[in-house]
């Protein structure tokens, strides 16, 4: 479905996403289109696998954040004002009244699990602060930002499955925030172009990284050793996922133990690109992404304790 079919007024300019998309259309009211981008990210790794209603819910979700994303980052015009016309369509989605498909998808799943607002008002929030914020200057600040832009995925996924609990979003959180850090970690130079850093400055500053270093080719060696430091980082967060995997049974077990294993992938693309993010994004194998998800089912079958997190 072509973007004609647009968010109602007063945001016309929201049709310019169309063509100021970097990827194209994102807006197909069509699983398939969405299955078919779903293979190249590191958040949707495991809808194959799933039960059609759970696959169904999970890519609502998914054009949600998806449609956030690319207003916040590819559209023409004033595009906090588009977003808060988004918020404006997403109350509409939980009346039932909503006029863009990918909140029409969205609104059956918005009545039937009962999902909450705030985890889809944060993604709306995320793509506001990345109109304004355009660095971090440290760690702790990075973290707040993916409690925006990445954490409320997993807390929705957490909803699909009924599997909402306290113990559980800790730890989903975890699990996101490292999928966000090793995406910004592939996209370093697709980020810069934007005018954008996401690595925290003072990262930058420990490893003697300028702004400079951020274009250079090949890839300058300080900057390849701050991308070990960030990949460590992501793969030590991605440890809490064990113990969430651990703490699920049956499709939420494997839908959550593939994405963490999206994330070990991701990380092991840079690595594998010997940490020469500058000269083109990493990509993640599909071989990869297999080893660790049997390796994260296999490891957590032996973690005891999980019950707690019920």
């Amino acid at each position: 479905m072509e973007l004609s079919t647009s968010l109602p007024r007063p945001a016309p300019g929201i049709a310019a996403v169309a063509t100021a998309s970097r990827q194209g259309d994102l807006f197909e009211d069509s699983a398939a289109a969405l299955m078919k981008r779903a293979q190249g990210e590191n958040f949707p790794v495991a809808l194959r696998v799933l039960p059609a209603a759970a696959r169904g819910h999970l890519l609502a979700i998914y054009g949600f954040a998806r449609l956030c994303d690319e207003l916040g980052d590819a559209a023409e015009g004033d595009r906090v004002a588009l977003l808060d016309e988004l918020e404006c369509e997403l109350e509409r989605a939980y009346q039932g009244r909503a006029t863009h498909p990918l909140l029409r998808r969205l609104g059956p799943t918005l009545a039937e699990l009962s999902l909450p607002r705030q985890p889809f008002l944060d993604l709306i929030e995320a793509n506001r602060r990345d109109q304004q914020v355009t660095r971090y200057a440290s760690w702790k600040e990075l973290q707040g930002y993916c409690a925006l832009s990445a954490n409320p995925v997993g807390r929705l996924v957490l909803c699909v499955f009924g599997a909402d609990t306290a113990g559980r979003r800790v730890l989903s959180d975890a699990v996101c925030t490292a999928l966000q850090l090793v995406e910004h970690c592939q996209d370093v130079a697709e980020d810069f172009a934007a005018g954008r850093v996401y690595l925290p400055a003072e990262d930058l500053a420990r490893f003697g990284c300028r702004d400079s270093d951020l274009e250079a080719l090949p890839t300058p060696e300080q900057v390849r050793a701050l991308l070990r430091f960030e990949i460590e980082r992501v793969r030590d967060q991605l440890g809490a996922g064990i113990p969430l995997v651990a703490s699920l049974g049956g499709a939420a077990r494997l839908a959550v133990a593939g994405f963490v294993a999206g994330g070990h992938a991701a990380a092991d693309s840079v690595q594998r690109a010997g940490w020469d993010v500058l000269a083109g994004t990493p990509r993640t194998r599909k071989r990869d992404l297999l080893r660790h998800w049997i390796r994260v089912l296999w490891r957590a079958r032996g973690v005891g304790g999980a019950r707690g997190l019920r």
